[in-house]
């Protein structure tokens, strides 16, 4: 992508966060609820949302589009592209949307394509944005890796997807949840080394919420 459709890709997002947060606004003021989806894989379709519907009040609609073992990457072994819920989010009409994406790109037979990681992103984050809703767009860090299980590794989620995320966050000016850092000591709550517990789940709930309910800059 050149610099200067980047540029304006920069611009047209945050023309529709401000969009967006109007929106959230008067729903806040009345009776439509604050609509938000949250894509991801199985730590989303785990049942995360549900808490953080319950965080966040009665003035949110929180809706779980996750789907285990999926990847961001449309040339993984099983690209949430290709699923039902991809589609289904944009007939939800959020005003918002949590992405949480990455955990299984770490398995080798994903990162070998690691190269259109960024750009798969950057895709679905313009796919996302420019639905007629308008949502305001979150990407989120994904979850530590506490131990490698089921090929998942924390070294690949370090050295290769978290960078790779940073950088299109920042080039897209997008809002970052960072769930790595905010579970990063919780060990204990990821009996398999890769799947909160409850316990793990509600952090995960109380961190989302925090970012959702800030003012915006």
């Amino acid at each position: 992508m050149k610099r200067n459709s980047i540029w304006l890709l920069g611009v047209a997002l945050a023309l529709w966060t401000t969009a967006t947060l109007r929106t959230a606004a008067r729903a806040a003021e009345g009776d439509q609820k604050i609509r938000v989806a949250c894509v991801g894989d199985s730590i989303t379709a785990g049942g995360y949302p549900k808490l953080l519907g319950a965080e966040l009040g009665p003035k949110y609609e929180v809706r779980n589009f996750g789907v285990s073992g999926t990847t961001l990457l449309k040339a993984g072994d099983n690209p949430y592209w290709k699923t039902k819920q991809f589609t289904q989010v944009g007939e939800f009409e959020p005003n918002i949307i949590v992405i949480m994406l990455g955990t299984n790109d770490t398995k080798p037979q994903n990162w070998k394509h690691k190269e259109h990681f960024a750009d798969d992103l950057r895709a679905m984050v313009e796919h996302y944005a420019g639905l007629k809703s308008k949502p305001r767009v979150y990407v989120c860090r994904p979850v530590p890796v506490h131990k490698t299980n089921y090929g998942i590794n924390e070294l690949v989620m370090t050295e290769g997807v978290i960078p790779a995320i940073d950088a299109v966050v920042k080039e897209m000016h997008l809002p970052l949840i960072d769930l790595h850092l905010a579970l990063k000591d919780s060990a204990k709550d990821f009996p398999d080394g890769v799947h909160p517990n409850a316990a793990g789940q509600e952090k995960m709930a109380k961190a989302i919420a925090a970012e959702l309910t800030k003012e915006p800059k």
